[in-house]
């Protein structure tokens, strides 16, 4: 009598594709596969993509063995409906691999036999909810990213669908696909892919009694979503997609990030027999993977290991960037000032710091002579002996991430 030996498992890396372009370079640094938009239906209004850009990105992706998803997850208005049919079946004779969907009423159409996938715009924090999605024909779903280890182990329990959850990249102050401040606000709905990013703005909050408690934070704005601490134990709880957000975000932030989940994940299949990667090939990189140095508001694992506080990003919605240094003396007459660096700062570094107000400024260093940094205009009044530094564009960073 003999015994099998389980099948691994396969863990994909799924990176975000502004364009064709972007989805080509996040394979190349690591990705098993790319969801992007196409030119309508999207949850990204202004993303703009041909099926002609789709055909082009999943030819390079099946070179790989890597996969194509193309977001069609918007709700549809009734005259919609042929056009986003017509869509799908064209993404499909473009390669596509799979469709990701938020309105359900494109299942009752006759779509191409393609697989769906189910949107976080469907918000799926529920085993009920996970059970239909796979009985009417979704072969992933795209987690909640609010639950915890111990909710995504219980629906993994019960369902044979692929589970998918984001690991990194920005987090909604509301339940996806149940947030309606965009719409309310200013007519443009975050369910039709344009969201104003109202929980992004400045607001003053008052008490019953009209008191003042704060000014001018941003009370919705959090933390941006960082899993790279969980990535085992999400494997183990039935994580089987790895999903990176930012189908807005520019190409270093792409090669950065995906090429740091990348050896993550390469770490864990290593180590583990349980576990393959989804695509075939290793990169390799000219620059060491350092997320912290691409866009980010300050990273939280969110309620991964439940609930906790330090969530929130209420000072700025902006990149402050990692700490460089304190500001020792200011010549403001030459336009320039002595600082305290942990690190060399280049020609062309982006430094930040908070006002006395606690509002972000900058200023990008147009040379720098050692601990002498010399800006092309006149300096800001607030930057003053003793400020605290950060640094949010690190050229010499940025060019080893161009480099081919």
């Amino acid at each position: 009598m003999t015994h099998s030996t389980p099948l691994a498992a396969a863990l994909e890396l799924l990176a975000p594709a502004k364009n064709a372009d972007f989805g080509m370079a996040a394979i190349d640094h690591g990705a098993d596969a790319v969801y992007i938009g196409g030119p309508s239906f999207g949850a990204r209004a202004a993303a703009g993509n041909t099926v002609a850009d789709i055909e082009r990105l999943a030819r390079h992706a099946h070179t790989y063995h890597a996969q194509v998803f193309v977001a069609l997850n918007t709700i549809l208005r009734d005259d919609e409906l042929e056009p986003a049919r017509q869509l799908a079946w064209d993404c499909y004779h473009a390669g596509a691999d799979a469709l990701i969907v938020q309105d359900m009423g494109l299942l009752e159409m006759d779509l191409p036999p393609i697989e769906l996938h189910a949107s976080t715009q469907t918000d799926n924090r529920h085993l009920n909810k996970v059970r239909f999605l796979e009985q009417v024909g979704f072969s992933q779903i795209v987690l909640a990213r609010e639950l915890s280890l111990k909710q995504i182990r219980a629906i993994a329990a019960e369902t044979s669908a692929t589970l998918e959850f984001f690991v990194h990249g920005a987090l909604c102050v509301a339940f996806s696909g149940q947030c309606h401040i965009s719409h309310a606000h200013t007519g443009r709905s975050a369910n039709r892919g344009e969201c104003s990013q109202a929980c992004r703005l400045p607001y003053s909050l008052s008490d019953t009694d009209g008191h003042l408690i704060t000014q001018n934070q941003h009370l919705l704005s959090m933390k941006d979503n960082d899993q790279s601490a969980n990535l085992a134990a999400l494997a183990e709880a039935g994580i089987r997609s790895f999903k990176i957000e930012g189908r807005y975000k520019d190409l270093g932030y792409v090669k950065n990030v995906t090429a740091h989940y990348r050896q993550q994940l390469d770490r864990i299949i290593d180590a583990d027999p349980r576990y393959c990667a989804a695509a075939q090939g290793r990169c390799t990189y000219t620059f060491t993977p350092r997320p912290e140095k691409t866009f980010n508001r300050g990273t939280t694992d969110y309620f991964v290991n439940e609930r906790h506080h330090g969530i929130e990003a209420f000072e700025t919605p902006k990149f402050s960037g990692e700490a460089i240094g304190r500001v020792l003396k200011v010549d403001a007459a030459r336009r320039n000032f002595t600082v305290e660096a942990f690190e060399p700062i280049h020609n062309g570094d982006g430094l930040t710091w908070y006002t006395p107000k606690g509002e972000l400024a900058g200023l990008r260093v147009n040379r720098a002579e050692g601990q002498t940094l010399f800006a092309a205009e006149d300096l800001p009044a607030d930057l003053v002996p003793g400020t605290a530094l950060f640094r949010n564009h690190d050229q010499a960073f940025v060019r080893a991430l161009e480099r081919p």
